[in-house]
């Protein structure tokens, strides 16, 4: 089995890749898409998994349903705070708040076999607003899955890095503060949403 992963600057971007994968026969089970709750707040498929976590453990906030989106709840991923998120590598990352593995969503992505800087880089654009799908595939997939994912127009890990750091960063820092969006991000954000509605 093989790891893809792409971060989306948009939900709508990301909802898209996850409907195309799924189509191509990747089952829920194998997807996982955690985003930035500010950019998901606007959405209507997503459940506050807060409550529910208290009957149904995380198992049941995070496993799929009728297509994995179906499962959307929110949690807390150790240095992102509240996330809207569903699937296997989501449960990794929260199992990092229990000491089941070490480095929340960073921790998750690498041992999942992303390389240490792309999951820095993915995990920043997650807290700065955008959502990650990751999709488990056996090796013969795997390319065509990439190819299916790329279509959707995800960040360039090196050059959203380069960027990054030249406005100082240097990792992601689970202690820094929450990102909050611009009042401009919020607009695009609900434009996005009535546009896909």
């Amino acid at each position: 089995m093989k790891t893809v992963s792409r971060v989306y600057d948009t939900y709508s971007q990301a909802r898209d890749a996850v409907a195309a994968i799924e189509k191509a026969g990747v089952p829920a089970s194998e997807i996982s898409l955690v985003a930035n709750k500010h950019v998901s707040d606007r959405h209507a498929d997503v459940k506050d998994g807060t409550q529910a976590a208290a009957g149904a453990g995380i198992g049941g906030i995070v496993g799929g349903g009728a297509g994995l989106l179906a499962g959307l709840g929110i949690l807390a991923i150790p240095g992102l705070g509240p996330v809207v998120a569903v699937g296997w590598l989501a449960a990794l990352a929260v199992g990092a708040a229990a000491g089941a593995t070490a480095g929340g969503l960073v921790g998750a992505l690498v041992s999942a076999g992303t390389t240490d800087d792309h999951a820095h880089v993915y995990a920043e654009s997650v807290r700065r607003g955008g959502t990650l799908v990751s999709a488990r595939v056996d090796d013969g997939s795997a390319a065509r899955i990439q190819s299916i994912l790329d279509t959707y127009k995800p960040i360039d890990p090196v050059a959203r890095g380069d960027a990054y750091r030249k406005e100082g960063w240097k990792n992601f820092d689970p202690a820094a503060p929450a990102y909050e969006p611009s009042q401009a991000e919020i607009e695009r954000i609900r434009r996005e949403h009535d546009i896909a509605a």
